[in-house]
């Protein structure tokens, strides 16, 4: 009977691990795959897993191939790699030793995006103080898509059906392929001169390779720099084009593009109606303001109390003829002083000639002190005068010209009945003339 050779597990493994070494199509292995499960060791090795739909298998990458590597992996990058496919023996699995590992194509354009992505961010091309306002009301509208297919159709569509104000217009564009990009900027120059009040620039949704001219950097700038409101209509929901993050406004799809565009019926009439109320509102508001002033007004003390107006410009007059007067006092003291002084000065020194000429000085003098007293006091007249002209005009009494009468007792103004007594003897004062009455009735 044949005796039966037990292994031990490290044994299997490694007999295993060299079946796998010695296999001359596994030394040198081409695998390509997503990656996942991404962690980089602190000894700069890389350690993740390759998948596909079906499967996966564990990779390793040492720290002295990473050198070569011209990007930063991350889960979810589509890679092509070189290696080796062998087995760990502690664990029983195996895994491919990566020696060279390059994007791929899905790849590169992810990278491509994060590049030109990070750029404009830096720039401040994403920033919201750059980001115009969407009117509310729209009269024309550009359209900066592909003339046929349903972006085109939707958006026009759903304009007409909720806002059929509105004018849209179709500035047709390539939306794929090599020449997509610089006629995507074309149109977009040319409906930016065309006083539109938004643009739509966008098309329908598609794979990656589909959508890359709404990554190229000559349609974001041209969006950046156009002086219309757009929004970005790039219809793949899920995913961000760089057009998206540029455009003033961005919508999940081609209809939500025109939705955000345009008002419906509904909005229009609460915005009417929320202008209604408010026009209400300040119509309130402004009548109960007047009303106010009117009643402030109606109890004015100047207007129930009109005698009071005369009373205060009285008071400013008595106070500037009193001015008046002192000024006039003033320079006539100066003048007689200085005139004091002068014919001192003449006694003192009496030789004729001296005489003759002090003589002529103070004549000279006098005739300016007259001058000087005469200009005074015609400037000082003609302000009298000009006091005297305000006052009347802001006189209480010339309202008696109105028709309205002036009563008085021993020269005392009657402003009550309460203060009249049967048979007291009144003076009425009129615009014109006054009489003698006698009071017969009091109420």
């Amino acid at each position: 009977m044949e005796e039966n050779k037990y292994l031990n597990v490290s044994e299997l493994n490694n007999y295993i691990k060299n079946i796998l070494d010695n296999d001359t199509f596994l030394n040198r292995i081409y695998l390509k795959g997503e990656i996942s499960n991404f962690k980089s060791h602190t000894r700069g090795h890389l350690y993740f897993t390759l998948k596909d739909d079906l499967a996966r298998i564990n990779a390793v990458m040492f720290q002295s191939n990473t050198r070569s590597l011209k990007f930063v992996p991350e889960d979810g990058m589509k890679v092509m790699v070189k290696g080796r496919v062998s087995a760990y023996p502690t664990s029983g699995s195996y895994q491919i030793y990566v020696e060279t590992m390059e994007l791929d194509g899905l790849g590169n354009l992810y990278i491509e995006y994060e590049k030109l992505k990070e750029k404009l961010y830096k720039e401040g091309l994403f920033n919201k103080e750059h980001k115009k306002p969407i009117p509310r009301f729209p009269t024309k509208i550009g359209i900066v898509t592909a003339d046929t297919g349903a972006a085109v159709r939707d958006i026009m569509s759903t304009i007409k059906r909720r806002y059929p104000l509105c004018e849209a217009i179709l500035f047709p564009t390539l939306v794929q392929g090599g020449d997509a990009a610089p006629n995507i900027v074309k149109q977009i120059e040319v409906a930016d001169q065309f006083g539109c009040d938004i643009l739509i620039v966008g098309r329908g949704g598609g794979s990656i390779e589909d959508l890359w001219a709404f990554n190229e950097e000559s349609v974001a700038r041209a969006i950046y720099n156009a002086k219309t409101p757009i929004i970005s209509a790039v219809g793949h929901e899920p995913d961000f084009t760089i057009a998206d993050f540029v455009a003033d406004l961005r919508a999940p799809t081609p209809t939500g593009a025109a939705e955000m565009a345009v008002p419906t019926k509904l909005d229009i009439e609460n915005i009417l109606n929320q202008y209604k109320i408010r026009l209400n509102k300040n119509i309130k508001n402004l009548v109960n303001t007047k009303f106010i002033e009117l009643r402030n007004l109606k109890n004015s003390f100047v207007l129930k109390n009109p005698m009071s107006l005369y009373e205060i410009k009285e008071q400013k007059l008595d106070k500037l003829i009193d001015e008046l007067n002192t000024n006039i006092k003033i320079t006539l003291d100066n003048k007689k002083h200085l005139l004091e002084i002068n014919m001192n000065k003449i006694k003192l020194v009496s030789p004729q000639n001296i005489i003759m000429k002090n003589n002529n000085l103070l004549k000279s003098l006098v005739v300016d002190l007259n001058n000087i007293m005469d200009k005074n006091l015609n400037n000082t007249k003609h302000h009298l005068d000009y006091l005297i002209n305000t006052l009347k005009l802001v006189n209480p009494l010339n309202i008696l010209s109105n028709g309205y009468s002036l009563v008085r007792i021993n020269d005392k103004v009657i402003k009550d009945s309460k203060e009249l007594k049967v048979n007291d003897e009144i003076n009425i004062k009129f615009h014109k003339g006054e009489v003698i009455g006698i009071v017969k009735v009091v109420k």
